[in-house]
């Protein structure tokens, strides 16, 4: 089995809209793939390699500095987003049964004037890069949670009602940008990953990366491994459509491998994950009540205590 590849340019960020035979083969596409592996690859997108590289260049400009200049940027500072800011190495267990992952990452999760950016010189235009990006995939992925419901022969703006305030601190939606430090396969503790076997929380996430590592399960319990597409972002099915879909699209586990042994490089990669609003309440679309209702808000708050523990 392997990740199915999507040409999605008829419905990509620079057309106002596709037509209907157009989103109805886009559809059948993406329906097999959710329904089947839990991801897809999208090429032509709208995002280009560019604007993915231009955010992890500021972004490792960022992660090279000393601990004390990134700590007062630290998440939970924020009081309006606590999800917000920098992550420490091994702070996170996205496998709670496992050591901390071998990953730092920045968290871009609220606009409010309040909150406090990195603007040294040696990071100049962090909060406009991050920002740029973080609203070219909120507007792709609006369209490809638009093609999910009709896939599903739903109301096309079915998941968007549940999506309005992305971008606000009613909302979880976050831009994740990702940094795996070089490391001796052979110091890491047992079990410890560069990320942790988890899968993701919301409606979808987007993935851009810039090497391979990541490795997706299949249905029958096997891991593959994800090529890196130039170009391409990888998108795959979060835990809460799989819930509000009652199955009919499932979330898969993934994670990030430790690199062989004697291979020191770094790794990057850009994560927009994709959340209702806080306050949207997610029930089986089908009224099967397969899974008991909960917002948004809620169900990630509830995971956050599992991977960064009760405190």
């Amino acid at each position: 089995m392997s990740i199915p590849v999507v040409d999605f340019s008829v419905y990509n960020l620079s057309k106002k809209d596709a037509t209907g035979e157009q989103l109805q083969t886009l559809s059948e596409e993406l329906k097999r793939a959710f329904s089947q592996v839990g991801f897809v690859f999208l090429e032509n997108s709208g995002i280009s390699q560019e604007e993915v590289e231009r955010v992890m260049e500021i972004s490792k400009k960022f992660f090279l500095q000393p601990e004390e200049l990134k700590k007062p940027f630290s998440r939970k500072n924020f009081q309006n987003s606590p999800n917000h800011g920098w992550v420490s190495l091994e702070t996170e267990k996205l496998n709670p049964s496992q050591p901390g992952d071998l990953k730092e990452a920045f968290n871009t999760t609220s606009f409010h004037p309040d909150i406090k950016w990195p603007s040294s010189d040696a990071v100049r235009g962090f909060q406009e890069i991050h920002a740029s990006f973080f609203q070219c995939c909120k507007e792709l992925s609006l369209r490809v949670l638009r093609v999910m419901a009709l896939s599903l022969s739903l109301d096309p703006d079915l998941f968007l009602h549940a999506h309005h305030f992305i971008g606000t601190d009613e909302n979880g939606t976050t831009l994740r940008s990702l940094y795996y430090p070089p490391l001796r396969s052979e110091t890491a503790k047992e079990g410890q990953l560069r990320c942790g076997e988890h899968s993701d929380y919301g409606s979808i996430t987007l993935l851009f990366q810039d090497s391979e590592g990541l490795q997706v399960c299949t249905r029958s319990g096997e891991f593959i491994s994800a090529p890196s597409i130039p170009g391409a972002v990888l998108v795959n099915v979060a835990d809460l459509m799989q819930r509000w879909t009652s199955d009919q699209l499932v979330s898969v586990r993934h994670r990030v491998l430790l690199p062989p042994v004697g291979d020191s490089s770094t790794r990057q990669s850009l994560a927009y994950f994709v959340q209702p609003d806080n306050e949207a309440l997610i029930t089986c679309f089908d009224s099967s009540n397969k899974y008991p209702p909960i917002t948004g808000g809620d169900y990630l708050l509830q995971r956050f205590s599992e991977s960064y523990g009760k405190n």
